[in-house]
C-alpha cells in the first residue's frame, strides 16, 4: 500500500488515533487494517486465494504475501500443493510447511478503499463493543448518571462517558420529557452483547431502581441494618416498599423516612414526585397484607393457601381507600405481598356468610331428610360437604352438642346413600355423553369432573391430554358465558388469560391432571416440549461484499505480460 494511500508512518500514527479515540487496544485497530487490506487483495486477485497482510508494528511496512500448504493430498489447488510440487519450488519443503509468495503492493482504487473503510470501521465498532461489554458486564444493578445524547420515538440514548445506554420508552417514567443535554439517573437492568445496536439497557421505572435509591440515601440500607424485602411501583404515580430492621433498636419505617421526610422526599424527588408507601415487612401474610393496605383499617382477614387468595374486609367508608384510585392501592399491595387480594365491605362479607349458610343449609336438609336445627348446627360447626359428613371420624360427629353415636352413624349412612345415588346418576350422565371408562383411572378426575368434561367434548384420556391448562380451567369456570371451547382458538392469549381468572381451578391443578392423562398414555417417558429459539441469540453482521471489477487471480497466478494495478 505505498502507492495511492498514506505513508507508513501516517497509517500507525492514524492506529493509534483511533484506538485512544474508542478506548480499544493498538493492536486490534492495526489487526483490523490488515483484514481491510487482505479483503481488497482477495477482491484484487480472486477471492479463492488465501491472501494476507501484515503490517510491521513499529515501522508500518505493510507485507502482502499468498499462501499454499504443503499436504499430502490437494483438496482446493488454490490454497493447497503436493509435496512433489513445493520442493520443485523449495527444495526442504515437508507436509504442514506454507509457502508464501509476495505479492506487489495494492493501489488502492476508490472500491478497494470503500472496502478497506468497511472492513475497519465494522471492526473497529465490533472492539468497541465488546469494551462496553466487558466493562458493564459486571455493573448490572447500578445507578449510573449519564447525559441526554438523543431521544427518538420516546427512546433515550444516555452518554455514559465511555460507553453509551438506551432508555426505552416503557422504561422511562410517564409524563417525564427529556432533551439532549439533559443530566439523568437511571438504573442498569441488561447488559447484553447484540449484533448491532446498544448494550447497556437502562430503565427508570422498575422497582430495583427505587430500592437502589434508598440505598443511597439510607446508610443503615447500605450497612445491611434495615433491609428493603419487597418494593412494587406504579411508576410516576405511586409505590410501596416492605422493610425490615435486623437491630431491634432501630425503626426501618423511621429510618427510611428520615429526619423530617428529608430521606424519603430525596428519592421522591428523583422520581418525579412518585408517593411512596414505607410499611413494615412481616413474615405474616395476613399481618403483612394488612399493612400493605395502608392507610386503609381492616377489619377481618381470610387466607386461602391453595389458591394464594386473600380475603380482606374493611368498614364500608374505608372501601374506596382501599382500593384506591382505579384500584392502584390493592394492585401495589397484590404485587407487595404476592397474594391475589380481594376487598369486601363488612356488609358484602356478612350477606355471603348468610348465603353460604343457607346454601349449606339446604344441602343437608335435602341430602339427610333432617329438621333444619340439625343442619343448622353442622354448618356452624363448619361442614361444608356431603363427602365431609360422610367420612369424618365419628368423634368429630357425637362432639357436636345434641348429638351422639346414634345420630352420629344415622348422618353417616344417610351420606353415604346419597353419595352412592348421585354416583349412579352421575356414571349414568357420563356414559350417555360418551366419556370412555379410562377416563376414571387418570388421576384427579373424579365422576363429577368427568360429565362436566364430557359436555365439552373431552370423552377419552386423548383428549384430555390433549388439553392446555387455559382450556381445561375454562371448562369448569362456575360463570355463564357465551364463549364455547372452541372459540379459544381464535383468542388472543391475554383474552383467554382474563377470562380463565374466574375459574375456581387453578392452573397448577388443571396441569397437573392433564400431564396425568399424559402419562397414563405415554407411560414416564412424556415428551418435554423444545425449547423456543432465544430472540436475544447473537446475530452476525456481515460487511457487504464489494463486487470486484480488478484483475483476476489468473493475473496474478498464471503466467501474463503484464499486471493491471488495480482499479
Amino acid at each position: 500500500m505505498e502507492s495511492g494511500g498514506p505513508s507508513r508512518i501516517e497509517m500507525l500514527a492514524v492506529a493509534d488515533a483511533v484506538a485512544r479515540e474508542k478506548g480499544i487496544e493498538r493492536e486490534e485497530v492495526i489487526t483490523a487494517m490488515e483484514q481491510a487490506i487482505q479483503k481488497a487483495g482477495r477482491n484484487k486477485y480472486g477471492p479463492e486465494h488465501d491472501i494476507r497482510a501484515i503490517i510491521d508494528r513499529d515501522g508500518g511496512h505493510i507485507s502482502l504475501a499468498r499462501h499454499r500448504e504443503v499436504v499430502e493430498e490437494v483438496e482446493d489447488e488454490n490454497t493447497q500443493l503436493t509435496v512433489d510440487q513445493a520442493q520443485a519450488e523449495k527444495t526442504d519443503a515437508k507436509v504442514g510447511d506454507f509457502l508464501i509468495d509476495e505479492l506487489p503492493p495494492i493501489d488502492f482504487g476508490r472500491i478497494a478503499a470503500q472496502t478497506a473503510k468497511q472492513v475497519i470501521v465494522q471492526r473497529v465498532r465490533d472492539a468497541e463493543r465488546e469494551r462496553q461489554f466487558e466493562e458493564y458486564k459486571d455493573r448490572m444493578g447500578e445507578v449510573v448518571n449519564g447525559l441526554v445524547k438523543r431521544v427518538e420515538y420516546g427512546n433515550v440514548t444516555v452518554d455514559l462517558g465511555r460507553a453509551e445506554g438506551v432508555m426505552r420508552r416503557d422504561e422511562a417514567l410517564p409524563r417525564e420529557n427529556h432533551r439532549p443535554g439533559d443530566r439523568i439517573r437511571a438504573y442498569i437492568y441488561d447488559v447484553r452483547r447484540e449484533p448491532r445496536g446498544p448494550q447497556i439497557f437502562l430503565t427508570r421505572t422498575r422497582p430495583e431502581l427505587m430500592k437502589a435509591l434508598f440505598a443511597q440515601e439510607v446508610p443503615e440500607i447500605y450497612d445491611g441494618i434495615i433491609e428493603i424485602r419487597a418494593a412494587a411501583r406504579d411508576p410516576g404515580s405511586r409505590a410501596k416498599i416492605a422493610v425490615i430492621s435486623r437491630d431491634a433498636s432501630i425503626d426501618p419505617v423511621g429510618a427510611c423516612v428520615g429526619m423530617r421526610g428529608s430521606r424519603v422526599q430525596a428519592v421522591v424527588g428523583e422520581l418525579q414526585g412518585e408517593k411512596i408507601d414505607i410499611i413494615p415487612w412481616s413474615d405474616d401474610p395476613a399481618t403483612f397484607v394488612v399493612n400493605a393496605l395502608a392507610p386503609a383499617e381492616v377489619t377481618k382477614v381470610v387466607l386461602d393457601e391453595d389458591a394464594n387468595k386473600i380475603e380482606v374486609v374493611v368498614p364500608d367508608e374505608q372501601l374506596s381507600l382501599a382500593i384506591g384510585r382505579r384500584g392502584q392501592n390493592v394492585r401495589l399491595a397484590s404485587m407487595l405481598s404476592g397474594w391475589d387480594i380481594d376487598i369486601l365491605t363488612e356488609e358484602e362479607e356478612s350477606q355471603r356468610r348468610q348465603d353460604e349458610f343457607n346454601t349449606r343449609s339446604a344441602l343437608f336438609i335435602e341430602a339427610f331428610d333432617v329438621e333444619d336445627v340439625i343442619a343448622h348446627l353442622l354448618v356452624t360447626e363448619g361442614f361444608a360437604t356431603i363427602e365431609e359428613v360422610a367420612f369424618v371420624p365419628m368423634e368429630d360427629l357425637t362432639s357436636i352438642e345434641g348429638f351422639d353415636d346414634d345420630i352420629g352413624e344415622e348422618l353417616q349412612a344417610r351420606a353415604r346413600n346419597w353419595l352412592e345415588e348421585r354416583d349412579a346418576k352421575l356414571d349414568v350422565e357420563r356414559k350417555k355423553l360418551g366419556v370412555e371408562d379410562a377416563m376414571l383411572n387418570v388421576s384427579g378426575v373424579t365422576l363429577e369432573k368427568s360429565v362436566r368434561l364430557g359436555t365439552h367434548g373431552v370423552n377419552t384420556v386423548e383428549d384430555l391430554a390433549g388439553l392446555m391448562p387455559d382450556e381445561y380451567r375454562f371448562i369448569f369456570m362456575d360463570i355463564e358465558t357465551d364463549v364455547k371451547l372452541d372459540d379459544l382458538f381464535n383468542m388472543a392469549d391475554h383474552e383467554i388469560s382474563r377470562l380463565v381468572r374466574q375459574s375456581p381451578v387453578q392452573a397448577d391443578e388443571a396441569n397437573g391432571i392433564i400431564m396425568a392423562a399424559r402419562v397414563t398414555i405415554y407411560g414416564d417417558d412424556v415428551i418435554a416440549p423444545e425449547p423456543e429459539p432465544d430472540p436475544d441469540a447473537d446475530e452476525v453482521e456481515a460487511v457487504p461484499e464489494t463486487p470486484s471489477d480488478l484483475a483476476t487471480a489468473e493475473a496474478v497466478f498464471a503466467p501474463a505480460p503484464d499486471q493491471p494495478a488495480g482499479e
